[in-house]
């Protein structure tokens, strides 16, 4: 894997057991704010799910793949399930009870190491 899976994968090793973390919350934790959705592809390509933790890593409201092709639990479902993540849905992990965000945050939630305003500059 590249460089950028690696600091992925070390980011999601981090999230406590029956916790869920975003996308964007790991794109923001490695320096990456606006790689949510590569952060996405990382999850996909890994090939070790003992070592990284992938199904701790949900959409921003929440949702999740819940049923598989077959109208089964997805494999995420029944994994985040037995960690005891409560649900609010059968699609929404319940973001209240169980989100954790990766690193120092300022006042409003946003990770203190990225310069916003460099960021978000048309």
């Amino acid at each position: 894997m590249g460089a950028f899976n690696d600091k992925v994968y070390e980011a999601v090793r981090q999230i406590p057991y029956g916790c869920v973390s975003t996308y964007g919350d790991i794109a923001r934790a490695i320096g990456q704010p606006r790689k949510a959705l590569f952060v996405g592809f990382a999850m996909r390509s890994s090939d070790d799910p003992d070592a990284v933790p992938c199904h701790r890593v949900v959409y921003k409201d929440g949702s999740i793949y819940a049923h598989d092709e077959n109208g089964e639990p997805s494999v995420q479902k029944r994994m985040l399930m037995k960690e005891g993540v409560p649900f609010v849905d059968d699609d929404h992990v319940d973001m209240a009870a169980c989100h954790w965000t990766p690193g120092s945050s300022d006042r409003i939630g946003r990770p203190i190491d990225i310069d916003w305003e460099a960021e978000m500059a048309e």
